[in-house]
């Protein structure tokens, strides 16, 4: 992906509400959010993967290109992913549109910015994400912020548990990781 940071660089002038990161996520940042997923998940759902560098780290986990999709609203984004990952499945269009997918999905990753967006839309999303993950499959979300990236009364609201998972160092800036099941869900080991 030699021009991924130039498109970034470009989308991040043209519609800097829109990115709401200031550089791309790190390739460790990328692999921690991959960790929960491989060839046995199945299906993955990745919402907002921008340049593709979690979408690459997916792919490395051994997931098949057939079995991820990704949702992604800007359309240079979309036709770089395209171009890039051959044999995935590309759809420009919001997270929320994720819940007319089959169920059965294994694993939903998502590099959101879910804590900057409107409470409306984080419920969308989430509700989206768990229409459409079969039973034990994870949410997995990162946020650059001291709190997790699901406020807690939301996570009751819509009967989710979360574990937090490393802090990345390696990314400017640093993340966090998380990961949320359902209330009940064993957690499926999936490498």
């Amino acid at each position: 992906m030699a021009n991924d940071l130039t498109v970034f660089v470009s989308q991040l002038l043209r519609n800097p509400r829109e990115i709401s990161a200031v550089f791309p996520s790190s390739r460790v940042l990328a692999a921690a959010m991959a960790e929960e997923v491989g060839p046995e998940t199945g299906r993955v759902i990745e919402f907002g993967p921008g340049t593709g560098k979690i979408t690459r780290a997916i792919l490395d986990r051994g997931v098949a290109p057939r079995d991820l999709t990704l949702f992604e609203m800007n359309p240079e984004f979309s036709r770089l992913l395209k171009d890039t990952f051959h044999g995935v499945r590309v759809v420009n269009a919001p997270a929320q549109e994720a819940a007319t997918e089959a169920p059965g999905v294994g694993a939903v990753i998502s590099g959101l910015p879910l804590l900057s967006m409107p409470p409306a839309i984080q419920i969308a999303i989430l509700r989206a994400a768990f229409a459409v993950l079969r039973p034990g499959g994870v949410y997995v979300q990162f946020t650059y912020g001291p709190r997790p990236p699901v406020p807690e009364t939301l996570a009751r609201r819509l009967k989710l548990t979360v574990g937090a998972g490393p802090v990345v160092w390696q990314n400017l800036p640093p993340a966090r990781v998380y990961h949320y099941r359902r209330d009940g869900d064993v957690c499926a080991t999936s490498h």
